[in-house]
């Protein structure tokens, strides 16, 4: 018997964009799984108050990943969405960024997005239907200074989305990506107020996004609002990039 219940699961959805996306798809009806890696108590306080549940993993190693999924599967039952939004970021010259660094930002941003949605495929592939959002950054598609790994890593997932799109059409599945400008998240707090302003008035919109703006990008994505689009990259920048 089909199950009734919609599953999404959104990773690094303890705080950010991820928190927001979480919200923003159990508003539309979604049972939503929240993982989170260290910040437990926040994952469920959120999972609590979308009547969802909380599942711990890293999602840039193998094994934990897989067991995350099936725990959700055995809890909630197969999540029918993704949302990829566990990421990290590093700042620095190329030059001193070390191999150990640069592998950390990948592992993170690259490999826990394909280990997320080659865990994801089997029961979407069997139910002949799913959707995918992965969350990159403008940095992903411009190249960003000094943030020479970042920028690598979010690239990676666009171009991820695009080959994963044309792989899995066939069976009923989409597979889109968000690339988020400048947000207020904690991923921010590098910059200091001056560098702040720059990005404002670098950014049309003359502002910094929110959380919840990223999130609605993303729930349109997963939803049936979107069923003729796949393998795209929506930027939500505020015309930084254009």
């Amino acid at each position: 018997m089909e199950n009734a219940i919609r599953v999404a699961l959104v990773t690094g959805a303890s705080r950010g964009i991820g928190a927001a996306a979480a919200r923003a798809l159990s508003r539309d009806g979604w049972t939503v799984a929240v993982n989170y890696r260290n910040s437990r108590a926040e994952a469920e306080a959120l999972a609590e108050q979308i009547k969802g549940a909380a599942f711990s993993a890293d999602v840039s190693d193998a094994a934990q990943t897989e067991a995350m999924f099936a725990a959700v599967r055995d809890r909630l039952g197969p999540p029918q969405a993704l949302v990829c939004c566990a990421g990290t970021a590093s700042c620095g010259l190329l030059q001193l960024t070390d191999l150990t660094e640069w592998k950390r930002v990948f592992s993170v941003n690259s490999e826990g997005t394909f280990l997320c949605c080659r865990a994801a495929l089997p029961d979407m592939i069997r139910a002949g239907r799913g959707a995918i959002v992965n969350v990159s950054s403008m940095w992903g598609v411009a190249g960003a200074s000094c943030e020479a790994a970042y920028s690598a890593s979010k690239a990676a997932v666009i171009g991820l989305t695009k080959a994963l799109a044309k792989e899995v059409g066939p069976s009923g599945i989409r597979v889109n990506c968000v690339a988020p400008g400048c947000v207020d998240t904690d991923m921010m707090s590098c910059y200091c107020e001056a560098d702040l302003d720059e990005l404002r008035c670098q950014t049309p919109l003359g502002r910094i996004g929110r959380p919840e703006e990223i999130a609605e990008a993303i729930a349109f994505l997963i939803s049936d609002r979107a069923s003729f689009i796949t393998g795209q990259t929506l930027g939500v920048n505020g015309g930084f990039v254009i």
